[in-house]
């Protein structure tokens, strides 16, 4: 059994699920859209360039989540689901998830978005596990702040470290799926990276690197 693990916004998905999550907040009417639009473009705008100061993002991106009731969260999430995901799952993306389930692979699925927003789209795909960045829970309410370290960058290798340190699996011929070049330090630790419809940088590196180069869209 090898450990195949995913990234999960513009590799398995046609999309940003953080995003979205965002341009649903506004369409809702849950935050002043004009302002939350701006702000929203702008740090994935930060996050395509590698810019992204993550602590910062994450102070904008959970802060909506304090503000309301679990209950409501999860009514507004169902909704996000069937309004924002379903449309962006790519055919190709479950195909390959269906190719590593059928080899009796592990699926892990390892994203920068939050574990609110990204939990219900892991178990829609039928992943084994998710290792997600954390909103911090008080009481059974989201605070608005993060917990441990975000899975962001280098944070991602930090984070599946701990994950494999409890977990009976290594990294002897594994597999990271990625679009980004914010992941290349994952990537670079396993035994089969793989590109994803890659942005520009990440693309010249798998070129470079002789990397395999899929397109799932």
């Amino acid at each position: 059994m090898s450990l195949a693990i995913f990234d999960l916004d513009n590799t398995l998905l046609g999309g940003d699920s953080d995003h979205a999550w965002g341009e649903f907040l506004c369409e809702k009417g849950i935050v002043d859209s004009d302002e939350y639009r701006r702000a929203n473009d702008y740090f994935y705008d930060q996050y395509k360039n590698g810019g992204l100061d993550i602590y910062e993002f994450l102070d904008f991106a959970l802060r909506p989540l304090a503000t309301l009731h679990k209950e409501k969260l999860n009514t507004l999430h169902q909704q996000f689901m069937a309004e924002k995901i379903e449309p962006i799952i790519l055919p190709k993306a479950l195909e390959l998830l269906k190719n590593h389930r059928e080899r009796g692979d592990y699926l892990l699925i390892i994203t920068a978005t939050n574990h609110f927003v990204t939990s219900p789209i892991a178990n829609r795909l039928g992943v084994d596990a998710i290792i997600a960045t954390d909103p911090e829970m008080i009481d059974g309410n989201y605070t608005g702040k993060v917990t441990g370290i975000p899975c962001f960058q280098e944070g991602k290798v930090t984070r599946l470290n701990d994950w494999l340190s409890a977990n009976p699996y290594t990294l002897e011929d594994s597999y990271f799926y990625s679009d980004s070049h914010n992941d290349l330090p994952l990537l670079q630790l396993v035994t089969n990276p793989i590109a994803v419809n890659p942005d520009e940088t990440l693309e010249a590196h798998a070129n470079e690197h002789l990397w395999p180069v899929l397109d799932l869209r």
